[in-house]
């Protein structure tokens, strides 16, 4: 049924939501039987691009020019990088440092959430290196002490890195504890579950699929109301 002009989707100076039924694909140059759902890019005022890769089997990436992170959420995708080839299913993920020259392959129908950035420099701090591993193979550690709340760092907390990737668990009637407002910009993809978002003045009920970008200062606050564990 045609919604009618309806969505929770919302576009605003500090903030964006964009749910599945406004999802536009393209195909990106280097990109073969495969697909992006372009979220946020610098167009919007981000220093990054994130997109969701929807792979067809064999679909292929091309090259970057900017440092990627890829993180693989349906299927398994083939890495091939510094003569290696990597495995990554489903939670795999993979940093590829800029200018590395890389392949990624899909061995099968899969999904992928990408972050593509150009890397900035730090005097005298070497930059960082090809990581290959899964999310299952990380600890968690508890938000602000509080055990209902579950985060994963994907990448070192170093010098080197110039951008975080973090997962987070939050159980049911779980909530941040405070209103959060800082420098750092996110982007998000709700993986499972659901809750409410509090965004600037404004709030959201999300949903799995969902994606949310947050810029720098911009008030945010998420409280889960999922009958199962949402996962971000």
């Amino acid at each position: 049924m045609h919604n009618l002009g309806q969505t929770r989707s919302s576009h605003q100076r500090n903030h964006l939501l964009l749910t599945p039924d406004t999802f536009v694909r393209t195909t990106l140059p280097g990109m073969e039987n495969a697909s992006a759902v372009v979220h946020i890019g610098p167009e919007l005022g981000a220093a990054f691009t994130e997109y969701t890769a929807e792979f067809e089997p064999k679909g292929e990436l091309g090259n970057a020019s900017a440092q990627r992170f890829i993180y693989v959420m349906e299927g398994a995708l083939t890495l091939e990088a510094k003569g290696k080839r990597h495995e990554l299913a489903a939670r795999g993920y993979a940093y590829l440092p800029e200018d590395l020259s890389h392949k990624i392959v899909a061995k099968e129908k899969s999904r992928a959430a990408v972050i593509e950035k150009r890397y900035e420099q730090i005097d005298k701090v070497e930059p960082p290196r090809l990581i290959v591993s899964s999310e299952d193979s990380i600890s968690s550690h508890a938000l602000d002490g509080d055990s209902d709340l579950q985060v994963k760092c994907l990448l070192p907390d170093e010098p080197a890195f110039d951008f975080a990737v973090n997962t987070m668990v939050y159980k049911p009637g779980a909530a941040l504890r405070m209103v959060e407002m800082h420098v750092m910009e996110h982007g998000l993809i709700m993986l499972e579950g659901g809750g409410i978002y509090r965004l600037g003045d404004s709030w959201y009920p999300v949903a799995a699929g969902d994606f949310i970008w947050m810029g720098p200062w911009c008030p945010q606050w998420f409280g889960a109301i999922a009958k199962c564990p949402l996962n971000i």
